[in-house]
């Protein structure tokens, strides 16, 4: 057990293994190093309390180790197993009497401070009485004065002065008492202030160290422990190279025993992932983790993601701003990776659809160059933000600085089509396909307009722009391409789930998830879409609304000028009834009896 803790502690930055708790059945407290963990907790919690004790008295920890990520364990022991290393006890005592010494000196402190701010108080109420004694014997009359001064003596002001000295001698003495004790006390906390951010780095490793043996169950031998995990394959080569190193750096006699078991349980999940896939790939997580060798959808987000995005933003100029956030965060990568803890194979197709169904929902290209600009900073300050300590908003941005950046290349360009910057737009590509009819359509109706040059190369003709008709027609361009791009990605995650069902052999899910879904979802919203394609294509005055609200309450009725193709009222007929296959409802009938 000698180089047990070698072991685990070279395992730790093997961010591939995935430990199985194989003495789950017993409390916290049954287990073999419950009590190792209890003093780390202890220990802890004076850490915390010197930490507080420091920032109150306005002082800094040393920043030499600030940035140590690894330091020599033995610095501060918490372990008492091995000779090796002095005994934890020993180090609890030291943390117990540095506690002992800062409370003592905060309780004297304390005391000595309240026995400043009364005799302070003492002080100005002697100032004021005798300022009210002077200001009386002043205003006397001369009869007055001259029997005040031949009946009474001043012994009570000279009692007064005399009393007012002391006091002021006190409170000098107490002055330079308190300052002699803050000047102490803060040079016990800069003693511990000096290895705080170490030991504390110390004591979070040797708790994690417990909590993972405590994941260990003894042989029946009890003379060493037995643990059971996952990794992936090509991490065998890896592991077995760091615990052989762990090994012959401790010493140990024996070495220890890596063994390939065959296991009946499903395996966990694990996804390879970069700088770049990494946060799209916690995004799919939040909502669900895909089963072993499922499909992973994050595959795909890398590009739905912030092309839907861009799609509902739609403004180049905003995303000029985004762009060069995002580029700030590159640039200082470096400095900044090394503060945050980022989350943890096929993301290639991800990367590009994620960004452009964000864009297409965003559709500014102004917005577009705003995060294209935000997105650039955050990538050139990549260096010098991953060395620093971030709070957890910016730690928030720097994880997604490639989703940033992603989203603001894709507002650009759908904020290009749309032609918006900041909602103005500009002729980028030639001037507009139409002019004037006469002096009067210039606030008029676009059919005052007349076309006399071919289409305006990319993106919407800026003469839209101030026309009665501008919201009505890049609204219902907007919204009509939102409704494309999300039925197509809804269809996307529908086709994966076949995907997954026919790999698992799972024909339930086929028949009672997978097509009901498929009808359901198709027969609404991608009926819809094959009639904003139709209209697109013929350049048909057809009311949408109207066909699909009338498609339920009078499916017989005659379409007229709302029909867009022959056969239309007979197919759209066909629609109410398939709504009874609801797939919730299938999925709660048939689905949990079919097996």
């Amino acid at each position: 057990m000698a180089g047990i803790f070698d072991n685990v502690i070279d395992l730790s930055p093997v961010k591939t293994t995935w430990k199985i708790k194989l003495n789950a059945d017993k409390s916290p407290f049954q287990r073999t190093f419950a009590n190792q963990v209890k003093r780390c907790g202890e220990m802890s919690r004076k850490l915390r309390f010197f930490k507080d004790q420091i920032d109150k008295a306005g002082l800094r920890c040393s920043p030499r180790h600030e940035l140590e990520p690894y330091i020599e364990l033995g610095d501060l022991e918490v372990r008492n197993e091995f000779s090796s290393y002095l005994s934890a006890e020993k180090s609890l005592r030291q943390l117990a009497d540095h506690e002992h010494e800062v409370l003592e000196m905060n309780s004297n402190s304390e005391k000595l401070r309240q026995t400043y701010n009364e005799l302070l108080e003492f002080k100005i109420v002697l100032q004021k009485a005798n300022g009210f004694l002077v200001s009386s014997n002043a205003h006397a009359t001369g009869d007055e004065t001259e029997l005040h001064e031949g009946t009474y003596s001043n012994n009570g002001f000279i009692e007064t002065s005399s009393l007012l000295e002391q006091v002021l001698s006190r409170l000098s003495d107490l002055e330079a008492t308190l300052d002699a004790g803050t000047r102490h006390r803060n040079d016990a906390l800069n003693a511990v202030g000096y290895s705080l951010t170490k030991w504390m780095t110390t004591v979070r490793r040797e708790k994690a160290v417990y909590d993972t043996l405590n994941m260990l169950n003894f042989d029946v031998t009890k003379k060493c422990l037995v643990g059971e995990g996952w990794c992936p394959t090509f991490a065998k080569t890896q592991i077995h190279e760091v615990l052989q190193r762990a090994t012959f750096d401790s010493n140990s006699q024996v070495g220890v025993i890596f063994h390939i078991m065959q296991a009946v349980e499903s395996p966990p999940t694990y996804f390879r992932t970069n700088k770049l896939t990494n946060a799209f790939q916690e995004i799919i997580d939040a909502y669900g983790v895909a089963r072993y060798q499922e499909a992973n959808p994050a595959v795909y987000s890398v590009v739905t993601y912030p092309f839907l995005f861009a799609v509902m933003f739609g403004d180049w100029g905003h995303g000029l701003c985004l762009l060069l956030g995002a580029l700030y965060l590159l640039t200082r990568e470096r400095k900044l990776s090394s503060q945050v803890l980022l989350a943890p194979n096929f993301f290639f197709y991800s990367v590009v659809t994620y960004p452009f169904l964000f864009a297409v929902m965003f559709g500014d290209w102004g917005h577009g160059l705003c995060l294209l600009l935000g997105a650039l900073y955050l990538l050139t300050r990549e260096r010098k933000l991953s060395s620093q300590k971030l709070g957890s908003f910016m730690e928030m941005l720097f994880g997604g600085r490639y989703v940033i950046l992603l989203m603001a290349l894709f507002s650009i360009y759908c904020g290009l089509i749309y032609n918006e910057f900041f909602s103005v737009p500009f002729h980028i590509f030639g001037g507009s396909a139409y002019k004037c009819r006469d002096t009067t359509c210039s606030d008029a109706y676009t059919v005052g307009l007349v076309k006399y040059r071919d289409p305006y190369p990319f993106g919407v003709d800026p003469s839209w722009r101030g026309s009665r008709s501008e919201l009505p027609y890049l609204n219902s361009l907007k919204m009509k391409m939102s409704i494309l791009l999300g039925i197509a990605q809804m269809n996307l995650g529908l086709i994966l789930s076949f995907f997954n069902a026919r790999f698992f052999g799972s024909s339930l899910d086929i028949r009672y998830q997978f097509i009901p879904q498929m009808i359901f979802l198709n027969s609404l919203f991608g009926y819809l879409s094959l009639l904003i394609i139709i209209k697109w294509c013929t350049g048909s005055q057809a009311d949408l609304y109207h066909v699909m609200i009338y498609m339920f309450l009078s499916p017989t009725e005659e379409l007229g000028e709302n029909e867009l193709f022959w056969g239309q009222r007979p197919l759209q007929a066909q629609f109410p009834p398939l709504f009874t296959l609801n797939p919730k409802l299938h999925k709660l009938l048939l689905h949990p009896y079919s097996s």
